[in-house]
C-alpha cells in the first residue's frame, strides 16, 4: 500500500436537506480536468450536422425483439414493466403539458436560485446545480416541443434506494428504479409549479421521457463526472442518481464542473470493464460526437438486459455507487487502492440460470446470445420483406402475397407499440 499525496478537497452540500456538508479529499495523482474532455466545437459540429436521436427510435427494432426476450427468460420481470408502462404513461403526459402552465404574472427577483435549490432540497433531491441548457443535446424528434424561451437549466439527482440496487440484477432492484422515477415525476411537477409561482415558465426533461440526455449538463453544473460505465457518478449516490432537468427562464447562477477525480480514478478502478457479463464495455476511451469517453457497445449490452432483469452490474460494482465518493476517495488518498476492488461485497454477483459469480469470475455466453436485430424497427422489417420477395418465385402468387400480408402485419405491430416504455423506464419512443 502506497499513501498518495493530496491533490486537494472538494466540499459538497450534505446528503439530505441538514446535513453537514461533506468534505472529499482527491489525490494529487488523480486531478486531471474539470468535467470531462471536450471539443466544443465537434460538438457543435454533430450536433448541426448528424442531430441526436432517442435511442429508443434508432434501436427501436432490438427494443420489440428484447421485450420477447423478457417474456420468455424473466415473465415476472416482463410483467413489472408492462405494470410500470400503465402507471407511468399518464404522468408522462402531465410532465410533457407542464411547459404550457402560464407563470404568475410578476417575476419574483429576489435570489431565485438560493429559492429554488432550497426547494428542491427540501422535496428530497439530493443534488442541484444549474446550467446553460444545451439545445446541442436535443433528440431531432423532440425539438418542436421544446420551448425557445427558456436558456436555463436546473440539474435535478434523485437517489434510487440503496439496498434494493445491491440486488442487481433482479426484479427487486427494477421495482426501486420504478419506484424512483415516479417520486421523481411527482417532485418535478411540485418544483415546476414552484417555479410558475415565482413567475416563470418550466420544461421538465425526464424521468422516462427526455428531450435528450442529461449527463453533459450535470457534470457542467458540477454535480459529478463521467464514469467508464457509461453513467453520472455523483459524490453521495455514484451511479445510483436518477436524473432529470427543469429548463427555464428563470435567472440563476450558473455552477462550474467539478474534478473530483473520477476521469482518473476510473482508469485505475476498471471494475464495471471487468465485471460486464456481456463485455459491453470498452477499456480505452475514444473520442464520440466531441466527447472522450469510454464507448459502450450496446448489441452486447441489451442481450444481457433483455434476459437478466435489466441487468445493471456496471451500476451494482462501481465502487462510488456502494461506498460514496468520499470514503473511496479517502482509501486511495491513504492507500492507493481501490475500495472493495477484488471482494465478492463489492464485485459478486448472480444470475438466474448460471449461478453466482464471485470476484474475478464472469459468465461465458455462446455467439448466438448476442444474435439481435440492430436499427429501426421499420427498416428491419423492410429488410426482411425484400430479402423474403428475392428468394420467391414471381409466380407464386399466394406466396408473395402471404410475404406482403406478413410485412403489412408486421408494421401494424410496430405501430401499435408506438409509445410504449422502453427498458424500465429508460426512454420511450414517442
Amino acid at each position: 500500500m502506497t499513501k498518495r499525496r493530496f491533490g486537494k478537497t472538494v466540499s459538497r452540500v450534505g446528503r439530505d436537506a441538514g446535513d453537514p456538508d461533506v468534505e472529499i479529499s482527491v489525490a494529487a495523482d488523480l486531478l486531471s480536468v474539470a468535467g470531462i474532455p471536450i471539443k466544443e466545437d465537434e460538438v457543435s459540429y454533430y450536433s448541426r450536422e448528424y442531430p441526436l436521436e432517442s435511442f429508443a427510435i434508432e434501436q427501436s427494432a432490438s427494443a420489440i425483439w428484447a421485450e420477447k426476450e423478457r417474456i420468455k427468460h424473466t415473465p415476472d420481470t416482463d410483467a413489472l414493466y408492462k405494470d410500470y408502462q400503465d402507471e407511468i404513461a399518464p404522468i408522462i403526459e402531465k410532465l410533457r403539458k407542464q411547459g404550457n402552465v402560464k407563470p404568475n404574472g410578476i417575476k419574483n427577483t429576489g435570489d431565485i436560485s438560493g429559492l429554488i435549490k432550497d426547494k428542491a432540497r427540501e422535496l428530497g433531491y439530493g443534488e442541484v446545480g444549474f446550467t446553460r441548457f444545451d439545445r446541442r443535446y436535443v433528440y431531432s424528434s423532440r425539438r418542436n416541443e421544446l420551448r425557445s424561451d427558456l436558456g436555463n437549466a436546473i440539474c435535478l439527482a434523485y437517489e434510487q434506494d440503496y439496498i434494493k440496487t445491491q440486488e442487481i440484477p433482479g426484479i427487486e432492484a427494477e421495482i426501486a428504479q420504478g419506484k424512483a422515477y415516479q417520486r421523481q415525476a411527482e417532485l418535478s411537477l411540485e418544483l415546476s409549479n414552484f417555479i410558475n409561482e415565482l413567475g416563470y415558465g418550466a420544461q421538465i426533461s425526464g424521468p422516462t421521457w427526455y428531450f435528450g440526455p442529461v449527463i453533459p449538463m450535470f457534470v457542467q453544473s458540477g454535480l459529478g463526472q463521467l464514469g467508464v460505465n457509461g453513467q453520472l457518478l455523483s459524490p453521495h449516490f455514484g451511479s445510483r442518481a436518477r436524473l432529470q432537468i427543469i429548463i427555464t427562464d428563470a435567472p440563476l447562477t450558473f455552477d462550474s464542473p467539478i474534478d473530483y477525480g473520477i476521469y482518473k480514478f476510473c482508469e485505475t478502478c476498471q471494475i464495471c470493464f471487468m465485471r460486464c457479463p456481456g463485455k459491453a464495455i470498452q477499456a480505452q476511451r475514444v473520442w464520440f460526437r466531441g466527447v472522450e469517453k469510454n464507448k459502450l457497445i450496446h448489441k452486447r449490452c441489451r442481450p444481457v438486459m433483455a434476459r437478466y432483469s435489466g441487468c445493471g452490474i456496471c451500476m451494482k460494482v462501481c465502487p462510488i455507487q456502494k461506498y460514496g465518493m468520499a470514503p473511496v476517495m479517502e482509501h486511495y488518498l491513504e492507500t492507493g487502492q481501490v475500495l472493495g476492488k477484488g471482494s465478492d461485497d463489492l464485485e459478486g454477483f448472480f444470475l438466474e440460470d448460471k449461478g453466482y459469480f464471485k470476484a474475478g469470475k464472469v459468465p461465458v455466453f455462446d455467439k448466438s446470445f448476442f444474435d439481435m436485430p440492430n436499427g429501426k424497427a421499420e427498416e428491419t422489417a423492410y429488410g426482411r420483406l425484400i430479402e423474403n420477395l428475392r428468394k420467391t418465385k414471381e409466380d407464386d402468387k399466394q406466396l408473395v402475397e402471404e410475404i406482403w400480408a406478413s410485412y403489412r402485419d408486421e408494421i401494424d405491430n410496430i405501430e401499435s407499440q408506438k409509445g410504449n416504455i422502453v427498458d424500465m423506464g429508460m426512454d420511450t419512443d414517442s
